[in-house]
């Protein structure tokens, strides 16, 4: 079956048996939560401890 059977069959169940309104609020909730997050981020409010670096695969004082 190829991807669009596969969204328009999921898509019939959802108008058939629609989610509970908690599922709805939740994923909402999250959804605004990333959001306020890129957006901090990319104003460049986002504090320099909470940022990601990547690490070396290699730690030169490790390896013998």
């Amino acid at each position: 079956m190829d991807i669009f059977a596969r969204l328009l069959l999921r898509m019939a169940y959802w108008i058939r048996h629609p989610p509970p309104k908690r599922h709805i609020i939740a994923a909402v909730v999250a959804i605004g939560i990333c959001a306020a997050v890129v957006t901090v981020e990319r104003l460049g409010y986002w504090p320099e401890d909470l940022t990601a670096e990547r690490l070396p695969r290699h730690f030169p004082g490790l390896m013998r």
